[in-house]
């Protein structure tokens, strides 16, 4: 990973255009291409980014990032605070606690329970950004991402988005579409993923294992 704190300009052309005007900002460039500039504020989220797979061109002055789809990001900088290159190497991924991925694992083995006529595909099915929960084939063919949550929060919905953004790299794969799985889903988080065009469940976890009303005990 390349971590650059620069006082910088940033433009970007694609979908729309947007600037950034002249700012010190932490710049930082993954193994996997993803560029993302970074303010010191507005917790994890970038200001500005371009995901992977990537052309990154120093012209020394200035950055052109390019991408597939024809989106440019031009970093000019203005002066260099502090430039350094760190091998995090291999990561373990995030590690569930223990009732998210028993949850996990349960609709692994009964995807119905999310939606009839689901079949599973892979369980932690890999991308460049992490693996998603659940991928599934629906009664008409079409590939579902699912992500499963104890509890669905805007960051999860956000998370399934980015997992379909590279799905959608595959062309074998077709259309992706995508369902947002928790015990309890926060009405904005509902919102945003119905909004984004992702199916919403809410699921049991004492149903999924067999438990019935009178068999629930606190200890």
């Amino acid at each position: 990973m390349r971590l650059v704190v620069a006082r910088c300009t940033v433009d970007y052309r694609g979908r729309l255009d947007a600037h950034l005007p002249e700012a010190v900002r932490l710049i930082m460039v993954k193994a996997d291409g993803c560029v993302a500039i970074h303010a010191d504020g507005g917790a994890y989220k970038p200001l500005n980014w371009m995901n992977a797979p990537n052309t990154i061109v120093d012209h020394g002055d200035h950055w052109l990032i390019t991408n597939p789809k024809g989106e440019e990001l031009t970093i000019r900088l203005l002066e260099v605070l502090t430039d350094s290159s760190h091998e995090l190497g291999d990561d373990p991924g995030l590690q569930k606690d223990g009732v998210e991925a028993h949850l996990q694992e349960l609709l692994a083995a009964s995807p119905h329970a999310i939606e009839e006529g689901l079949t599973l595909v892979r369980r932690e099915y890999p991308t460049a950004i992490g693996p998603i929960d659940l991928v599934c084939r629906d009664t008409d063919g079409q590939v579902v991402a699912i992500e499963v949550k104890r509890r669905g929060e805007i960051d999860g919905v956000e998370q399934l988005a980015r997992y379909i953004e590279r799905l959608h790299l595959d062309s074998s794969l077709g259309a992706v579409r995508g369902v947002f799985v928790a015990q309890s889903v926060k009405p904005q988080a509902r919102v945003l993923a119905q909004s984004r065009g992702f199916r919403v469940v809410e699921v049991d976890y004492d149903e999924l294992r067999g438990m019935k009303p009178d068999e629930l005990r606190l200890f």
